[in-house]
């Protein structure tokens, strides 16, 4: 929810702040150097729990009051960038969305960790084994690719994210819940590294 201005003449992002007055902004457009005034919302501080998978920080977010906020939006911290995963007001419901000046609580999946994903490998005789690894949050990952964990290499049959199981194409690791497979001989194309814990390597 960064802030960002729109020359309201020609539709250039191009913009600069000339003047500033407590909330009222003084802006010119670099493309056509139109110059015009706005009024920033107030803002509020609200509490935001940001989650780095098994743990949790207390942080706060500076919000303005009156917009809109909806679960999957991008919230901007001093230190982290998270994805809110939830919202609660002052009654303790959860919502989908809700005005900012509403909210008690906000929840986030820090954007700045890495992600961290299932995976899952059917052997034999109905025997599973299962892994959780540390990936980069941009990696890809395709059905029918070979990877190696924990010694073990295996195919990608099945992807599960959000609310979908893939059985063919490829996905995002951010938005991966865990990788289902069956063991082959063969080379990976790459190696996946356990994850042991927050903090630990």
């Amino acid at each position: 929810m960064e802030e960002y201005f729109i020359c309201p003449e020609c539709g250039s992002e191009e913009v600069e702040v000339i003047k500033e007055r407590g909330r009222e902004l003084t802006l010119r457009c670099l493309e056509c150097s139109y110059v015009w005034q706005i009024t920033l919302s107030k803002t509020i501080k609200v509490p935001v729990i940001v989650s780095k998978h098994e743990r949790s920080f207390k942080r706060t977010a500076e919000l303005p009051a009156d917009e809109e906020i909806r679960i999957g939006d991008i919230v901007e911290l001093d230190d982290d960038e998270i994805r809110i995963t939830g919202i609660e007001l002052e009654d303790n419901k959860r919502v989908e969305k809700a005005e900012i000046k509403e909210v008690k609580v906000l929840w986030g999946e820090s954007l700045t960790y890495p992600k961290v994903i299932g995976v899952s490998i059917y052997f034999p005789k109905g025997i599973t084994q299962s892994f959780k690894v540390k990936v980069n949050r941009e990696d890809e990952f395709a059905v029918g690719e070979v990877l190696e964990v924990g010694g073990q290499t295996f195919r990608i049959e099945k992807i599960k994210i959000e609310g979908k199981m893939l059985r063919y194409g490829k996905a995002k690791a951010d938005e991966i819940v865990r990788i289902m497979g069956r063991p082959i001989r063969g080379k990976a194309s790459r190696s996946l590294k356990i994850y042991k814990g927050y903090g630990r390597e």
